[in-house]
């Protein structure tokens, strides 16, 4: 429907907890579209509401155009397996800068589509970090706070330089 202004690291919205929602309308089908939109436009892997500065919890995820765009609502992580795993992070807030974070391997979330229909998904690997990530963002933890003080202030000084330099 529409591409949305992403909101950019070290914006404080993207600390603050989202909301639940407990509408679901034509107006939640609209702002996941939009969500759908610019992520696509950024482009990325997964976006929430927050990164477009609604604090709300949705989030929509494609991890590829074969398997098509996830929506999920007030989502929740019910289990996480105990081994980890390894993979490298970023944000559409923070183009550009991607580390490595390890979080759990296998992860069990329950969420509500667009109807506010309940389900649960079992994800692994990619779809795991990514569930993971997201959640993180709708409860106000950005991504830089999963790393080291030195790899923190590492990537924040690499995304600072990045963005003086002008575009050709």
């Amino acid at each position: 429907m529409a591409v949305r202004e992403i909101v950019q690291f070290p914006d404080l919205r993207l600390r603050q907890p989202a909301q639940a929602v407990t509408v679901f309308d034509a107006a939640l089908a609209a702002l996941a579209a939009d969500l759908l939109d610019t992520l696509r436009a950024a482009p990325g892997i997964g976006i929430t509401a927050p990164h477009i500065g609604i604090g709300r919890r949705v989030v929509v995820l494609e991890l590829s155009a074969q398997e098509g765009a996830r929506t999920y609502v007030n989502p929740t992580i019910v289990w996480a397996a105990p081994e980890p795993f390894r993979h490298l992070e970023g944000s559409v807030s923070m183009p550009g800068i991607t580390e490595e974070i390890a979080r759990p391997a296998r992860v069990r979330v329950r969420y509500q589509d667009l109807s506010g229909a309940v389900h649960e998904e079992a994800a692994e690997g990619l779809r795991a970090v990514c569930h993971q990530h997201e959640i993180d963002q709708l409860d106000g933890v950005f991504w830089l706070q999963k790393l080291s003080r030195l790899k923190r202030e590492r990537a924040i000084r690499r995304f600072e330089k990045a963005r003086r330099v002008p575009p050709a």
